[in-house]
């Protein structure tokens, strides 16, 4: 019931409506801090939304479900996105500002639960969800006017390969390239970690890195693999004019046939009681001393 305006002695609607309006901006701040990844995202325990007897659905080897408000609006802005429908609710639909009449794909309005069904009681997805189709693949020969690749050995997590894509388009690399064996396809999990990046830059995923980082000689690169034993800090093994960075998985770091192959090994100094770091931290830093190394 409205609390009466003591001048007016009528309900005070507006008091509700400013109130209505602060708790939106309030919750939009909010989910625009996660979605950069300024503040964690809730975790499972604290939403209830049972699921213990869920299982994926089996998807087709050309089908891909995204999710969340940043990654879909992304994917539906990428004009090389060929996407098949969108699933969303009355109030995702409202903050993506998009006219259902406008699409050119079947928009189906859907409760929260719809879509649970579909990803699974853990996945933050903000009340939207978007099928499509995997991007295009690149070659590597495309990417020779870039100064600067990522190459992962092997980095299996997806939420590590998103973070790293999300650095990456900040520091302007031209791709992440990385094995297709033990690595990541592209999923709604690596997208939603991407926040985005997926649609911005190429993930080009290769049969043989050996092979790869050969091509990318040929291409002008100079390789450097990262290395927590390596002869050299890595500020000091910058040389010529374009820059592939070579990151190990997570555990085991580069194999030893990626450790012959590359042009240098470097290491990471930190002078703190932690001499390792998580691979998409370990990407972001190096990334900023090549850009450092590259603006000379």
């Amino acid at each position: 019931m409205s609390k009466d305006n003591k001048f007016t002695g009528k309900p005070d609607t507006d008091k509700t409506a400013k109130d209505t309006h602060y708790a939106t901006l309030r919750r939009q701040h909010r989910d625009a801090k996660r979605e950069r990844g300024d503040i964690p995202t809730p975790g499972p325990q604290k939403r209830k939304r049972g699921g213990d007897d869920w299982k994926p659905p089996v998807l087709a080897p050309e089908q891909v479900y995204l999710y969340g408000l940043h990654t879909v609006r992304a994917a539906l802005e990428n004009p090389e996105r060929k996407n098949i429908k969108l699933s969303v609710t009355q109030n995702a639909l409202a903050r993506l500002e998009i006219n259902p009449e406008n699409m050119k794909i079947p928009v189906e309005m859907v409760s929260p639960q719809d879509i649970d069904k579909m990803l699974g009681p853990d996945a933050i997805h903000q009340g939207v969800m978007l099928e499509t189709r995997p991007l295009p693949v690149r070659r590597l020969e495309a990417l020779k006017d870039s100064p600067l690749l990522l190459v992962l050995d092997q980095v299996t997590d997806p939420h590590n390969v998103g973070a790293i894509m999300r650095s990456a388009v900040a520091f302007n690399a031209g791709a992440v390239i990385t094995t297709q064996r033990h690595s990541p396809t592209e999923s709604g999990v690596m997208a939603k970690s991407a926040s985005g990046a997926l649609e911005l830059i190429p993930y080009i995923q290769i049969t043989n890195l050996a092979d790869a980082v050969g091509e990318m000689h040929k291409l002008g690169f100079v390789t450097i693999g990262l290395d927590s034993e390596g002869p050299a800090p890595l500020e000091g093994t910058f040389t010529g004019d374009k820059v592939a960075l070579v990151l190990g998985s997570e555990g085991k770091g580069l194999r030893q046939k990626t450790r012959e192959t590359v042009n240098a090994l470097a290491r990471l100094d930190m002078p703190g009681a932690i001499k390792s770091l998580n691979v998409s931290n370990a990407a972001a830093i190096a990334m900023y001393a090549a850009r450092q190394y590259l603006a000379k």
